[in-house]
């Protein structure tokens, strides 16, 4: 994986080569030019490393000098405020607060449903419903450039990753879901997305 670095830091990124929140972290990193250290980790055999940082030994997992986050979202989150430019999330209290509303109705609906086809009993019920949850919403890609938003947000870097993984769901979208292929390939031509992907997650649509 390409790792961008035009700004100083010495920040460590343990990373899942295929995890989803792995992946949605990767691409704020990517998104803001920010230099990291990138840190493979076999989930079925986390290193010792990343066992004495987080207890769950989860990923991802980030490392700043003397903070250790492990949480997808808060790692974003921190990422944005810390590295203000380009922001990725709204300056003004009530946008930011409902951008993450809809950004926790994402990790509720949707990510319960990517961690449902883990499961091979569970897998075809999943996905039609997570087919027929992004079909039904798939106007409002219609409205703006990007989700709700006419700015790159923490919400496309949420939402990316699971639309770049629907092949591997054996998921196709319904003619009524153009709009929302329209809007996933636009954010997979970017130079961040790009630059985000693992060999492995490459060979999800290269394969």
């Amino acid at each position: 994986m390409a790792v961008v670095a035009n700004r100083k830091s010495i920040m460590n990124l343990f990373t899942g080569v295929s995890d989803i929140y792995s992946h949605r972290v990767r691409i704020v990193l990517a998104e803001k030019g920010i230099n990291f250290e990138s840190v493979n980790v076999d989930l079925s055999n986390p290193p010792e490393d990343l066992m004495e940082l987080n207890p769950y030994g989860s990923v991802p997992t980030l490392v700043d000098r003397d903070l250790v986050l492990y949480d997808a979202q808060v790692i974003m989150e921190y990422l944005d405020e810390r590295f203000p430019h380009p922001p990725l999330m709204p300056v003004d209290p009530v946008s930011r607060a409902q951008s993450r509303m809809t950004l926790h109705r994402v990790q509720r609906d949707w990510d319960t449903l990517v961690r449902k086809m883990t499961k091979s009993s569970e897998k075809a019920a999943a996905a039609k419903e997570l087919t027929d949850s992004i079909t039904v919403i798939a106007p409002i890609f219609d409205q703006k450039t990007y989700f709700m938003s006419d700015e790159l947000s923490l919400l496309d870097c949420a939402i990316a990753p699971i639309l770049w993984r629907l092949p591997q769901f054996g998921i196709t979208l319904p003619s009524t879901a153009k709009s929302v292929e329209v809007y996933a390939e636009r954010l997979f031509a970017m130079d961040s997305f790009q630059a985000s992907l693992t060999e492995k997650e490459r060979e999800i649509r290269e394969g």
